[in-house]
């Protein structure tokens, strides 16, 4: 059940570079399925489901990392510095709960907040910047923190959690895109004994919230003509963010129709025309709802293999509402990732050797 299977991946721990657990539940979920697979050296895992040589080939994928933090300090007293890794949101972080992943086991700990009782007024307004944070897991000195196996450098996530909220929807960490590696899933086995179409590649790819380019070798592997991302779009159905579009929760998959970081790279992506008509199309075709997003601020790994091969890559993204992204406790619905599945396995379905990609 596509549910549960978001439920059980959003509790696994996985920051950028260090997705090995996720990835071997992935693997082993596939392997459940039938379907070969391989990982290449970055990390990346992949699948291909082999169809018409003579139809666009077509590369669906997604990130299995999240964000979090590095260890970067082990003071005398046993606290711990942490560096931030990914686009963490500073103003949700004291008082958070997090699990650094050893070498010898999962370390509970917390992200200190000065006591109230001794905080100034000043200080009461003010957010503290992530290298004046530190982190408590109890020990009383860095000697009993490297014994109990705790290095620099290890990884550091928010504590894995998953709450039940009314209409179905979820609460938790990593819903970004461990929501969409389960989707991923849920395609691959919907794909897996279809009739004939495209060659088909899957990929949970690595690194994306670190640098966006972890895809990049499973992507040049593939060599594809077409290449469809799946993530979360912004969801701007709350107060505080309903100027910012016409995304709603629980109103079904949607596709980005512009995206552009504006923050330190000049990045994004204009879809191809060609895959905007073949989403409207199917959407209409088959009843179901299809939400636009357009944002500056949001970026994706597919900014990068649109740039792909002599002729480049015809790139759409595909998504998910979902609210207050990369804080410890994003919301989704399974409903609207359910939808989004089966929006592209039809669409994948109207792939044939007469697609035309000329702009």
């Amino acid at each position: 059940m596509l549910r549960d299977l978001i439920r059980d991946y959003m509790l696994i721990p996985g920051l950028a570079g260090h997705e090995d657990r996720i990835r071997a539940r992935i693997a082993a979920d596939l392997d459940a399925l039938g379907i070969a697979h391989r990982t290449d050296r970055l990390g990346n895992l992949s699948a291909t489901l082999e169809g018409d040589p003579a139809a666009p080939s077509v590369l669906v994928f997604t990130h299995m990392d999240q964000l979090g933090f590095i260890v970067r300090k082990v003071e005398a007293s046993g606290l711990i510095r942490l560096e931030r890794l990914g686009g963490v949101p500073e103003r949700a972080l004291a008082a958070q709960a997090v699990v650094i992943c050893s070498r010898k086991g999962d370390i509970p700990a917390l992200i200190a907040n000065k006591s109230h009782h001794a905080t100034t007024p000043e200080e009461k307004y003010r957010v503290v910047p992530y290298a004046e944070l530190y982190v408590d897991a109890g020990f009383a000195s860095k000697a009993e923190a490297e014994a109990a196996g705790l290095r620099i450098g290890d990884p550091v996530v928010y504590r894995p959690h998953v709450m039940e909220l009314a209409n179905g929807r979820l609460a938790g960490t990593s819903a970004d895109d461990r929501a969409g590696c389960a989707a991923l899933v849920d395609l691959a086995a919907r794909l897996r004994d279809r009739a004939p179409g495209p060659a088909v590649h899957l990929v949970w790819s690595v690194q994306e919230e670190y640098n966006l380019r972890g895809v990049l070798p499973a992507a040049a592997a593939a060599k594809p003509d077409i290449a469809f991302q799946i993530d979360l779009l912004l969801a701007c159905d709350t107060p505080d963010m309903v100027a910012r579009g016409d995304v709603t929760l629980g109103g079904g998959p949607g596709i980005s129709l512009y995206s552009f970081h504006g923050r330190g790279t000049l990045n994004g992506v204009i879809p191809h025309p060609a895959l905007v008509a073949l989403m409207e199309d199917t959407a209409q075709a088959e009843g179901l709802p299809l939400q636009r997003s357009a944002h500056t601020g949001a970026l994706t790994d597919l900014s990068y293999i649109q740039f792909m091969g002599e002729e480049g890559v015809a790139c759409l993204d595909v998504g998910f509402p979902m609210r207050y992204t990369h804080s410890a406790l994003e919301v989704v619905d399974p409903a609207d990732v359910a939808q989004m599945v089966l929006l592209l396995q039809s669409a994948i379905a109207r792939i044939t050797p007469g697609f035309n990609l000329i702009r």
